[in-house]
């Protein structure tokens, strides 16, 4: 058996759901993508690979020696979790955050490095790793092909994808990108809440639901009641993608991952780290969860939804009291009205002083706001 059916092989045996070959040199028109949407401001300040695109799309810049990228895909549907309706009093969790989807795909990746180790070849592998545009990667090697949604999509499975690559110096022979796209098809496009796709294949960051929940500071009041009942990610464009509806009906998916925001809230700061490890937060810090908790608890509501905002309200955290105060503008009524009203008569930090009135003022949308979640 040859090294590149050897690694097909073992890609077969590891579950995955694709693999494929491709050379290690530039991704050109990449980086040129990441460079002007970072000027033009569509990156919304993320990091990773916009941090440094020239390193990003050059697999050398970090690894010299690499000659081939062997790329690979997870499908990760069906998915493990808390599935079922939304439900007040409880927040989502888009599908490829209902568990560490990321362990198979590693598991995968460590198993085809080990055959090109095997063989006597140097491996480094990459996944989930702001040194290499994976995305980049799958369409150069054949895996999938770009989506409208800035998705990659595979046949089979749709959007429901993690990519990942081991950086090898054996010279494997390149695989040939799809001729296939997503022809006259653009679901994606206004199913997204906020309208964050902005053109085909183009991603204003700044509104995407997905990229602020897991961005630091405030969330922007404009697009917290579009947040409905979010706590972490967004499938709307994935499930909106035809192939990637048929993926769902054929794994038989019908609900989303959900978490209980009360008791998520009341959570200690280790029990959130050890629980939610494999989200992104960012420097680590549970209090970006209970931020999103708070406003999917302004959107949802739920029993004991004003409590437990109100007791935020009289936290020491200024960014959780703002979102608090959010919350309880949003929820209504007499004890929601009367807890800011005593949290303003003592708030000095003036952006939560700013909340809470806007908040009093009826500014925080519909008493409710339930209209906003599914």
């Amino acid at each position: 058996m040859d090294l590149a059916a050897a690694l097909r092989a073992a890609a077969a045996r590891a579950g995955l759901a694709g693999v494929g070959f491709a050379s290690a040199e530039p991704f050109v028109e990449a980086r040129q993508a990441l460079e002007e949407r970072k000027a033009s401001g569509l990156h919304g300040g993320l990091g990773f690979t916009y941090a440094d695109p020239a390193r990003a799309a050059d697999p050398r810049a970090s690894v010299p020696w690499a000659e081939s990228l062997v790329v690979a895909a997870h499908a990760y549907l069906p998915v493990s979790g808390s599935p079922g309706p939304a439900a007040p009093g409880t927040g989502r969790v888009a599908r490829f955050a209902t568990g560490d989807h990321y362990a198979p795909l590693r598991a995968g990746l460590a198993a085809l490095a080990g055959v090109l180790e095997g063989a006597g070849w140097r491996t480094e592998i990459r996944c989930d790793d702001s040194r290499l545009i994976d995305r980049a990667s799958a369409v150069r090697a054949g895996v999938g092909w770009w989506g409208k949604s800035t998705l990659v999509l595979a046949p089979g499975h749709g959007p429901w994808l993690l990519l990942g690559a081991v950086l090898t110096d054996a010279a494997l022979p390149p695989g040939t990108p799809m001729a296939r796209d997503c022809g006259t098809c653009d679901a994606c496009l206004p199913a997204c809440p906020t309208g964050a796709l902005v053109a085909p294949g183009v991603l204003d960051a700044r509104r995407c639901l997905a990229a602020l929940a897991q961005s630091p500071g405030p969330i922007p009041r404009e697009w917290r009641p579009a947040m409905g009942d979010r706590v972490y990610g967004c499938d709307d464009c994935l499930e909106a993608c035809p192939p990637g509806r048929k993926r769902l009906l054929a794994a038989g998916v019908t609900g989303r991952g959900r978490v209980d925001l009360l008791g998520l809230l009341a959570a200690e700061d280790a029990t959130l780290l050890q629980r939610f490890g494999h989200f992104y937060l960012p420097g680590r810090q549970p209090r970006y969860l209970r931020r999103n908790a708070l406003v999917a608890l302004g959107n949802s509501g739920g029993p004991g939804a004003v409590e437990c905002a109100a007791g935020f309200l009289a936290g020491p955290d200024p960014l959780l009291r703002a979102h608090a105060a959010w919350a309880l503008g949003r929820l209504g009524g007499p004890a929601a009205r009367a807890a800011l009203q005593e949290a303003g008569a003592s708030e000095a930090d003036p952006a939560v002083a700013e909340e809470i009135g806007l908040a009093l003022a009826g500014d925080a949308g519909p008493p409710g706001g339930r209209g906003s979640v599914p």
